[in-house]
Formats: C-alpha cells, structure tokens, sequence
C-alpha cells in the first residue's frame, strides 16, 4: 500500500470523527491487511503497542497529570495569582500579566497546556472580569497563555519527544526556560498594548490592589509560599540529580498533597478518590494514543516514509533557513488539525532525520516542535484550549479565538526567534 493513500484513509477517518486511537490502529494494521507479506504483521502491531508504552519515562506522564489535577482542586494557581498580584496588580495591564505569569508557574506544575487553563482560568476569569476587564479578552489571554504549560518545564509533550527521539528529557526541560519566558513576554507586551489603548476601570483596580496589599507582603507570602516552591522542588530535584524526570513527577504527585491536605487544607480525604478518578480518565484516552501512534510510527519506518519525505523536501528546499520555514509551516498546520501526542510520535522520526541533516539540533527541534503545537493549542478546528476557556465561560469558540488572534500573533513572533536563534533554546543545556 502506497504512503500517500494510508495517510489519506487516516486523515478521512479522522474527518468522520473517528477517534484518534482507533484512526491510528487502524492506519498501522492496514498494509498488512492489503498485502499480507508487509513485515508489520498484526502480532508486530500489538508487541509495538505493548512496548511503546511500556517505559519508564512514560510514567513520568500520568503523574504529572495527576499532580496538576490535586493542586486545581487545592487552589494552588489562586495563591500564586495572588503573589504576582501584590506586586503588579496597579501597574497598567498588571492583572492580564498576572494570568500570563501564573500561568507560567503552573505549567511548571502540571506541564499540560489544558490543565494549566482550566487551574488559572476558572480563577482568573471571574476576577478579571469582576473588574472590568472585557470576558472574551479575559478568556482569550488565558486560553493563550494556557499554551505555556507545555514550554515550561516539565512538560508531557517534552517527555514524548524524549521517548521518540533519544534526547535527554533533562536536557529538553532546561531548553524550555528561555523560549517559555519569551513567548510570555510577547503575550504581556501585547496585554499591555491592549489596556493602554482601550483603557481599565482604575478605581475597582485600585481598589482590589489596595485590599490585597492591606494583608501586608508576609501573609501574602505566607499564603503562596509552598505553592511558589512547587516548581523549585520538581525541577530542583532534576537539575540536581537527585531524582528522574519520572522520579520527580512522583515526587510531585506527594507535595501536592501534603500541600493541599496538610498545609492549604484545601482538599480532604473525601476529595481523593474523585481526583483519581478524574486523573485516570483524563490519561487513560491518552495511553490509547500513545500506544496507537508508536505502532503506527513503526509501521511509516518499515514503509520507509522518513526517507521518502526527506528526499522530497530536500530535493525542492536545499538551504537550512527555507526547511525549517517548510517544517514551522507543516507543524502549524497539524498542530491545527491533530492533538500534540500523537503529532510527536509520529512526526518526530520522519522529520528529526531531516533536522539533523542540515545541521538543527534535536534538542532545538524539540522546542521548536512543542511550540508549534503548542499554537495549535489555541486555532481552531481542535484548539482545545478554545473548547477548555470555553467550557469554563460559555462564549463561543469562534469569538474567543478572534479576540486571540493578536495573542496567536505575539506568539508565532516568538517564535520567528526561538527558530532562528537556536541560542535561546540551547544556552541553558551548554
């Protein structure tokens, strides 16, 4: 069977809503099923699925999940909301940048692009809305900068691209500082952009600034201090060598919970089962994908689709700069049309070969992978951080996807340099 027609079949199935897991299962066993000499036969195909997930850093991706789902539920992104606050919050665009930078420490929490906008945005929104900020501008700036939570380290789409591609996840991990801290700043550029010009209700801003600081610096800080160290402990023990990457989101999983049942108070005994209930059925679907894609991954290796695709970008695009224009553009598309695990699994072996050809390296193109996809996050059709702001609001995809717009900007010229200046994604790993 050719490879033009076997990603057609999977694309329609994906079209007719099938669901992803199933669309690649299907995909991988049907060359086998055409021409029954196909090395990849159904016993291959199954092995492959086992031992795709099978892995220890693969671990490291349930933990995560859960670990961000107890700190949601604990109220963790409102304390740390609340320290960014007492410092900026009577600053022009000080509570739009305060999402921005809460979401950046909670994508060093959870490193889900998902999770992190539903924790900031169902606490956020209200506020800003509260006080007088437009909603589908609130729910916008969240839904984009929701998107951070797979930039910032750790990150579960850094972990898969490890897995696929042999690069330290540690290594992936310190090359999303940077390019995670630009793409925020682009966004409170343009936040700031947006309240100079249409202007904000300084009175109830004001007002809630001077209620916060009237607490005083050591309450507030008192209040937000362990879930500000949530980050320093989860990477710290990294960047140590104390623990894995899959150690640490372990490690993780117990702070949240002393944090939320011990210290907070936030969640009782009662609490837990729900939480690993939702936990399990939030990475159940995704262990599907995961072992769905690997044999499918192996099936395009076996059909020998890197080298065929190699050969024709590089048979029309020789330079260096026009591939990667080439490969920003493909990666934005499917980051549109399909979520970010399985697009990992089963783009990394096609392109990292070409990537590495004219000199880009891997862990460079990891980062610029996850940020691709991490725009796909917030256009539209999938866009799940749309559907999630969406969720948490009530306003429409559509609209909430034009007031991103300018947010999508800020960050597709983030990542222009992040491209092109390799420095910014590799100085920490030097």
């Amino acid at each position: 069977m050719p490879a033009g027609i076997l990603f057609l079949i999977f694309v329609a199935a994906l079209a007719l809503s099938v669901p992803v897991a199933i669309a690649l299962g299907i995909s991988a066993i049907l060359p086998n099923l055409v021409n029954p000499s196909f090395a990849a036969s159904p016993q291959l195909i199954i092995r492959s699925m086992i031992g795709g997930v099978d892995s220890f850093p693969i671990l490291a991706v349930p933990m995560f999940i859960l670990s961000g789902i107890i700190m949601a539920k604990g109220g963790v992104s409102k304390k740390i909301f609340n320290m960014v606050s007492y410092f900026i919050g009577n600053k022009t665009a000080g509570l739009p940048c305060a999402v921005v930078i809460t979401c950046l420490f909670y994508g060093a929490i959870s490193g889900s692009g998902p999770a992190t906008t539903a924790a900031v945005g169902s606490m956020t929104i209200p506020i800003l809305v509260s006080l007088g900020y437009d909603k589908v501008f609130a729910t916008a700036i969240v839904a984009v900068a929701g998107g951070l939570g797979v930039i910032i380290p750790p990150s579960i789409p850094f972990i898969l691209y490890g897995m696929t591609s042999g690069a330290s996840v540690g290594k992936l991990f310190l090359a999303g500082v940077l390019p995670g801290l630009l793409i925020g700043g682009c966004l409170m550029l343009y936040a700031y952009y947006y309240c100079k010009t249409r202007g904000e209700d300084k009175e109830k801003l004001n007002e809630h600034y001077y209620a916060l600081k009237s607490q005083g610096f050591m309450t507030v800080f008192k209040d937000s201090f362990w879930a500000l160290f949530a980050p320093v402990i989860i990477l710290g023990s990294i960047y140590s060598g104390i623990a894995s990457p899959t150690e640490a989101a372990t490690i993780s999983v117990f702070y949240a919970i002393i944090i939320s049942l011990y210290v907070y108070k936030s969640l009782t005994y009662r609490d837990i089962p729900k939480i690993l209930r939702e936990a399990t059925s939030t990475f159940t679907p995704i262990l599907f994908i995961l072992a769905s894609a690997v044999a499918f991954a192996r099936v395009l290796t076996l059909m020998q689709v890197p080298q065929i695709v190699a050969a024709a970008i590089t048979s029309v695009f020789t330079g260096k700069i026009s591939i990667l224009i080439v490969i920003n553009i493909l990666l934005l598309f499917v980051g549109m049309v399909m979520d970010t695990s399985p697009a990992i699994l089963i783009l990394t072996p096609i392109l990292l070969p070409i990537m590495t050809s004219v000199g880009v390296d891997p862990i460079h193109f990891g980062i610029i992978m996850v940020v691709n996809l991490a725009i796909g996050f917030v256009t539209p059709p999938i866009g799940i951080n749309l559907f999630v702001a969406s969720s948490l609001t009530g306003i429409e995809v559509v609209q909430i996807a034009r007031k991103a717009a300018p947010f999508i900007i800020a960050f597709l010229i983030a990542l222009v340099f992040i491209t092109f200046i390799p420095e910014i994604s590799l100085l920490l790993t030097r």
